[in-house]
Order: structure tokens, then C-alpha cells, then sequence
């Protein structure tokens, strides 16, 4: 449970090219948490991500008028959204941190909500875009990836795409994101123990400037998500990884090996120029290779943990 004292809600907001967009967001952010029941004051962090119109100049502006409340970032150029987002975390103060999008789709008023269901006793609320106002060429695309992740990953979300998300600040302090593995901070925190929940939110269309993804961000999420699996379900097992891979082929080889060597005994003719026989040997080579991959893997877990024990620790009655 989160505790009674004045609590700061730090916004972490990826800005690129969105001058028409981020005067308003700002605004309703600072008036929704203002109407909040509890004493929370409102931190915006503007991240703004290699723009090339005005944005830039705007959330100076924005840093003058609300002084103590919106800062603004400017990394040296377009980065991408998890290098925004890690900026802006490595500098939020809230005691709860909300990202979202900066082109007005998600609505501030589900702020409370958000709240509400940290307060409950998740670490991390992801938002479900239940009636999502985007064309079919990209909620297409889009539904089939979070029915892969969520199925590989079994972490149970409809929408890892989501980009308003809200966490404690305890959730954030664990991670370290690059790439575009900031659509998989759900799995990356559930991954650590982290008690992870889902609201639907109110999705809006975009009413200004245009989407800045196409599908080649698919492309490169499911190349991410190998990543994340790798670093998640087998970080501390690696020789289950590439053990399995190994073993699989390797039964694939020596089936191969075994048919071909039945099919000469039994007068088949020769197998020594057949391309199966190469196929069977180039797999059972690889087998050997991933398991001694893997016991090397493993001698080096032996050696060192790569996951600090102390990021994993709940509760010590110590303190």
C-alpha cells in the first residue's frame, strides 16, 4: 500500500515533434491532479526526442509558466522511446510515475484510476486500449503481437503496446531499458516479482501531426521479445536454453543419420552424395556446439550471478 504523506506523481512524457500537442497535455495533467482527493502534486518531465518543429521551445516555455512542476529534456538527437523514457526516469522524483503518449490519445483523466490500482496493491498498472482508434493496419498487427507476447512471455495482458502505464517508483529503480524493450517493462517487472495489473483506458484519435511508428517496430519487437525471454525465463538457466536447442537438433541429426544408415543397409544404394546426409551431420555438429555453449553458460552463472539478489528482496524485518 502506498503511504499517506504528500506524494509526488512524476509524468514521464517521450516528445517528438508534438507542438501542437504538449501545451494541452500539460495543462490537463496539472488540473486532473490538482481535483485529486488525496494530497499529491504533479512533476511533468517532457523528454523531447530529436524534434524538428517547435516542440523544443514550447516545453521551455511550459518550464517557465509552471515552474517546479514541468521540466523538460532534450537529448542531441532522435534516440527512440526507451532511451526518452530511461531519461526521464533517471530523473523523476515521484514516488508513482506515469508514462504516456504526448499526441493528447490518452486521456488524463484516468489518472485517478491509475492511482487507485497502485493503491490496491499492483506495482505496475498497464493501460488496455479496449476500443482503440487507430486504423486496422496497425490494430491488426498490433492485437496479434500481444497475443504472442503475452503467450510466450505468460505475462496475462491484452495490450503491451500501451504506452500510459503507471509504476512505483520501486519498479522503475530495477530497470534499464534500450532498444524497444520499453513495451516489455511489464515482463521485465514481472519477471523480478513485481505484481503487475491492467485497467482499460479511453483511447482518443489523434487529432494532431501523425503517428510516428509503422510496422517495421513489429520487426524489431519481435526481435526484442527474443531478447527479453533470453534475459528473463533463462537468464539464470542458459543451459536449459541452449541446451534445448541443442538436443532438439541433435535429435533431428541423428534421425537423419540413423534413416540414412538403415536406408544403406537395406540396399537403398549410397548415401554419400545425398544432401539429407550433409543436413544430418551439420546437425548434429550445431547440437554439439549448443550444449557445450551451454555448459560454458553455466560455469559462468557458477561464477557470477548476473541479477543482483538485492533487486529481488520484497520485505526484510530488519527494517
Amino acid at each position: 500500500m502506498l503511504d499517506k504523506r504528500e506524494q509526488i506523481l512524476s509524468f514521464v512524457i517521450p516528445v517528438k515533434d508534438e507542438e501542437a500537442t504538449v501545451s494541452i497535455l500539460a495543462e490537463e495533467i496539472i488540473n486532473v491532479v490538482k481535483k485529486l482527493d488525496k494530497n499529491y502534486t504533479s512533476e511533468i518531465i517532457f523528454i523531447d526526442d530529436g524534434s524538428t518543429d517547435n516542440s523544443w521551445n514550447i516545453i521551455k516555455d511550459l518550464s517557465e509558466k509552471y515552474k517546479n512542476i514541468v521540466y523538460g529534456i532534450a537529448l542531441r538527437r532522435n534516440f527512440g522511446k526507451s532511451i526518452a523514457l530511461e531519461a526521464g526516469f533517471r530523473n523523476a522524483t515521484g514516488d508513482i510515475i506515469f508514462t504516456m503518449d504526448a499526441d493528447l490519445q490518452d486521456d488524463p483523466l484516468e489518472i485517478p484510476r491509475f492511482v487507485e490500482a497502485l493503491e490496491s496493491g499492483y506495482d505496475l498498472v498497464s493501460g488496455w486500449k479496449v476500443n482503440r482508434l487507430d486504423p486496422p493496419s496497425k490494430t491488426i498487427p498490433s492485437k496479434i503481437f500481444n497475443k504472442v507476447t503475452s503467450f510466450l512471455t505468460k505475462v496475462p495482458l491484452h495490450d503491451f503496446n500501451c504506452g500510459y502505464k503507471a509504476y512505483k517508483a520501486k519498479v522503475i529503480k530495477s530497470l534499464r531499458l534500450y532498444g524497444e524493450l520499453h513495451r516489455y517493462i511489464p515482463v521485465l517487472a514481472h519477471d523480478l516479482g513485481f505484481k503487475v495489473g491492467e485497467i482499460s483506458v479511453t483511447h482518443h484519435p489523434r487529432r494532431h501531426g501523425k503517428s510516428k511508428f509503422g510496422i517495421e517496430r513489429y520487426v524489431r519487437g519481435f526481435l526484442d521479445l527474443l531478447t527479453v525471454l533470453a534475459t528473463t525465463r533463462w537468464l539464470l538457466k542458459p543451459g536449459h536454453l541452449f541446451g534445448g536447442i541443442g538436443l532438439l537438433l541433435g535429435c533431428l541429426g541423428g534421425g537423419i543419420l540413423v534413416y540414412l544408415t538403415a536406408l544403406w543397409f537395406l540396399g537403398g544404394g549410397p548415401i554419400g552424395d545425398r544432401p539429407l546426409l550433409i543436413f544430418g551431420v551439420l546437425f548434429s555438429l550445431i547440437s554439439i556446439q549448443m550444449i557445450s555453449l551451454g555448459i560454458i553458460a553455466e560455469f559462468f552463472i557458477r561464477v557470477k550471478n548476473p541479477r543482483e539478489v538485492s533487486e529481488l528482496i520484497s520485505k526484510f524485518t530488519r527494517d
